[in-house]
C-alpha cells in the first residue's frame, strides 16, 4: 500500500522537476535574446568637415587664404584611416624679401583613439600620423639689396617673378580630441609637428613657406602647427561593441 502510495508522488515531483527546468531555460533563453537585443552598437561610417582655422584665419590675416577638408573612416573600435585636402596661399614679408605662396596639400594616415568611451559616446582622444605632399608656386615680389651703408636708402628691387612646379613632403605627428556636441555632430581641436623629408625649391632663393607644412626655417627641417575642426558623421552600418 506504501509501495502504491509513493509512486504517484515520485511521479509527481518527477514531472514538477522537469516542468521547473523547462521553465529555467526558457527563462534563461529569453534573457539571453532580451540582453542581445539591447546590447549597444557603434556607428561605424565616414566623418567629414572643413578645419575652421582656416576660413577664420583668411578672415583676419589679409595676408592668408585657406581651405582644408578633413575626413576619417572607422576601421576598427580604435582606430581610423584619416586624410586632409587642402590649399593655401601665403604671403611672407622680411626683412629683405617679400614671396608669394601658393598651392595645394594632401595628408594621409590614420588616428588612434586612447579614450575609452561610455555607453552611447562617440567622443576621442587620438594620436595620428600623417604623410604630407604640396604641390605649389612661389612668387618673388620683392626684395633688398644688401649694403654696408644706407647712405642712399635701402636698394629695393621689385620683380614679381613666379616658380610653379615646386614639391614638397612631409610627416606629421597629431595629437587632439573630438566631441561629439550634437547627434553626428564633432568639434575637433589638435596639434601638430611636422618633420619636412624633401623639397624643391626655386633656383635664386629657398622655400619660405609651405602650404600644409607652414612657415620653414634655414636651420630646422621642424615645423608646427594646429586646427580646428567641424565635421559630421555619414553612418553607414553599426557593429556590436567590444
Amino acid at each position: 500500500m506504501l509501495k502504491m502510495k509513493i509512486k504517484p508522488m515520485f511521479r509527481y515531483f518527477s514531472s514538477l522537476l522537469i516542468i521547473i527546468l523547462f521553465t529555467e531555460v526558457v527563462s534563461a533563453q529569453e534573457t539571453a535574446i532580451a540582453q542581445d537585443s539591447i546590447q549597444y552598437k557603434d556607428k561605424y561610417g565616414m566623418r567629414v568637415g572643413i578645419d575652421l582655422s582656416k576660413p577664420l584665419r583668411s578672415l583676419l590675416d589679409d595676408k592668408y587664404d585657406g581651405l582644408e577638408i578633413v575626413g576619417d573612416y572607422r576601421i576598427n573600435e580604435d582606430f581610423y584611416a584619416a586624410a586632409e585636402l587642402g590649399n593655401e596661399k601665403m604671403t611672407f614679408e622680411g626683412d629683405n624679401i617679400k614671396t608669394i605662396t601658393n598651392g595645394s596639400y594632401i595628408k594621409l594616415g590614420a588616428d588612434y583613439n586612447a579614450y575609452d568611451n561610455w555607453q552611447d559616446m562617440q567622443n576621442s582622444i587620438f594620436v595620428g600620423a600623417r604623410y604630407g605632399f604640396a604641390t605649389f608656386s612661389q612668387s618673388l615680389d620683392s626684395y633688398r639689396i644688401y649694403t654696408s651703408s644706407n647712405y642712399y636708402g635701402p636698394d629695393i628691387r621689385t620683380e614679381n617673378t613666379e616658380t610653379s612646379g615646386l614639391n614638397a613632403s612631409w610627416l606629421e605627428l597629431m595629437i587632439g580630441i573630438k566631441v561629439e556636441v550634437l547627434n553626428n555632430l564633432f568639434l575637433s581641436a589638435n596639434v601638430q609637428l611636422k618633420r619636412r623629408i624633401s623639397q624643391k625649391t626655386p633656383s635664386n632663393f629657398d622655400n619660405l613657406a609651405i602650404p600644409g607644412f607652414g612657415r620653414t626655417y634655414d636651420d630646422s627641417d621642424f615645423g608646427a602647427g594646429y586646427g580646428y575642426s567641424i565635421s559630421y558623421l555619414i553612418p553607414l552600418y553599426k557593429k556590436n561593441k567590444d
